[in-house]
């Protein structure tokens, strides 16, 4: 099996809505960012993208959740689950704090004199995740909302809230260092488990993915990709993250072809060209130009399933499992 392997993709899907802040009085407000022109995006946080992908995780394919406690003085994962234990610790990463203790200075000699220090071992994540950031920007809709239907039940006035309100295309990326599944350094001697094992865990993942949802004010939003790009590469690099722009003309959405075409004609520090391990993938009917895309890459437009497919079999290849 090769040393490195890197699998990214960026998605583009359609929501609305899907990341509050704190907000105040009667009034929730959008997370969002404001640009260098005055453009305000809503952004979805890479937090809540994680939060959702766990929550499935556990759903469909009962991933371990009992993994934390907080007997070191903050919440955070126990010091006797490990990788092998918890999907969520091996894709996600982990900082575990530790305390120790030592005596006070001049109190070396008192066996009862004890000042706890902390430390702490940390696992970085094997799966990143960029923020989902809106391709349309943000022009200050308002949801007005009561809840006068509970109000008459009982004849009072009903309460008032406003919040915030975006429907737009949004875009994220994902990216995996496949040789790191699965590997823990911090466990004596590392701990590594079976290639089968890895193997099963990033499938799980790309199937989240594929059909990740998000709960959120009582609707069920579909964050399921219209169109994705990306591909298994020598390097793990997020090739494709910010070069997803998006046009509209005359009421129809059009992809900008140009910058992905670019990253597409950049060379690896293998000599490969990033357009021989690439594949895209999309909905059809979603975006006008999307037959401009067919050209750019050597499979042509995909289906998002032949899509998820061919990049399985590859990661297949890579974990050797049959």
């Amino acid at each position: 099996m090769n040393n490195t392997k890197g699998f990214t993709s960026t998605i583009v899907f359609k929501a609305s809505s899907l990341n509050y802040g704190e907000g105040f009085a009667n009034f929730s407000e959008l997370k969002k960012f404001t640009r260098g022109d005055g453009t305000v995006y809503t952004l979805a946080s890479r937090q809540c993208l994680r939060y959702d992908i766990v929550r499935l995780g556990h759903e469909w394919y009962g991933w371990n959740l009992q993994t934390v406690d907080k007997a070191q003085g903050t919440v955070q994962f126990r010091s006797d689950v490990s990788i092998k234990d918890s999907v969520e610790m091996d894709l996600f990463g982990y900082m575990k704090t530790k305390k120790s203790t030592k005596k006070k200075k001049g109190e070396e000699n008192n066996e009862n004199a004890e000042n706890q220090t902390q430390g702490s071992i940390s696992r970085p994540a094997v799966v990143r995740l960029s923020h989902a950031i809106s391709l349309e920007p943000y022009k200050s809709d308002l949801e007005f909302l009561t809840n006068k239907g509970l109000a008459d039940r009982i004849g009072e006035n009903a309460n008032i809230a406003n919040i915030e309100h975006h429907t737009s295309f949004y875009t994220y990326t994902i990216t995996i260092d496949l040789s790191r599944v699965g590997v823990d350094e911090n466990e004596k001697p590392p701990q590594v488990i079976d290639n089968k094992e890895r193997y099963q865990r990033v499938v799980q993942l790309l199937d989240i993915v594929k059909l990740l949802n998000r709960n959120i004010r009582g609707r069920l939003e579909n964050l399921s990709p219209l169109f994705i790009i990306g591909g298994v590469y020598d390097i793990v690099h997020p090739f494709f993250l910010s070069r997803i722009k998006l046009n509209v003309q005359k009421e129809k959405y059009y992809l900008d072809k140009r910058p992905i075409e670019e990253m597409l004609n950049l060379k690896l520090p293998q000599g490969k060209v990033v357009r021989e391990n690439t594949l895209i993938g999309a909905v059809a009917g979603t975006f006008e130009n999307i037959d401009e895309f067919d050209a750019l890459v050597p499979n042509g437009i995909l289906a998002i399933e032949e899509y998820f497919d061919i990049i399985k079999k590859k990661i297949k290849e890579f974990y050797e499992v049959d």
